[in-house]
């Protein structure tokens, strides 16, 4: 069962919605084949949110400042083009993960938008297709809102816009399901491990 958040992105009330769970920007990391570090050190920062109900990353940038400007301006941009109908939310969680959609379209769509530099933007207009880079996110997305399709969009001012349909990968999706659930048990393990640090005594090696 779904839970929508009506919260803005980015304010306290969003980083507690998503404290220690997994999100669908997160999930190419979680489905990294074999212990690597990212995936690791992300397993890391969640635990310390859920053991300290901190969340581990409240910061802004001027990178991110800019792109959530021109996001703003990229959603205006493809709700024109498409005539959609769409409804901004700020967090949505299914079960122990959840997903920051840049907006639902309609009844059965939804959105995520990148902002690119124009040396990005006109590699991906060439290519002319999602970057594999944000399957997973898309992916993601799809799963954890339970929508039928998701528009990716590329955008620079001054630059033709990438507009790329995307449907759900049943596959790929189950294979997220996997992975996802093998990570959180993982976390929930690594959580119950530091909350008794120092209860059991280590041996030493002989």
């Amino acid at each position: 069962m779904i839970q929508v958040f009506e919260i803005d992105q980015g304010t306290d009330d969003w980083f507690q919605a998503r404290l220690g769970i997994p999100t669908a920007s997160k999930f190419a990391t979680v489905m990294a084949k074999g212990e690597g570090k990212t995936r690791s050190e992300y397993m890391r920062k969640l635990a310390g949110e859920i053991l300290t109900g901190e969340p581990s990353e409240t910061y802004s940038n001027v990178h991110m400042e800019r792109g959530s400007f021109m996001e703003e301006d990229a959603r205006n941009h493809y709700a024109f083009i498409e005539s959609a109908d769409i409804q901004q939310v700020g967090f949505i969680r299914n079960g122990n993960c959840g997903a920051s959609p840049d907006s639902l379209v309609g009844s059965a769509g939804g959105l995520e938008i990148k902002t690119a530099l124009p040396h990005i933007q006109i590699d991906r207009l060439l290519r002319n297709r999602l970057p594999p880079e944000h399957k997973a996110q898309v992916q993601g997305n799809l799963w954890i809102a339970e929508r039928e399709w998701w528009d990716f969009v590329s955008f620079w001012p001054r630059l033709p816009v990438l507009i790329v349909r995307v449907q759900r990968d049943e596959e790929f999706i189950n294979e997220m399901k996997t992975e996802i659930d093998r990570f959180n048990e993982e976390l929930a393990d690594l959580v119950e491990s530091i909350r008794h640090y120092g209860e059991t005594p280590i041996q030493a090696a002989a």
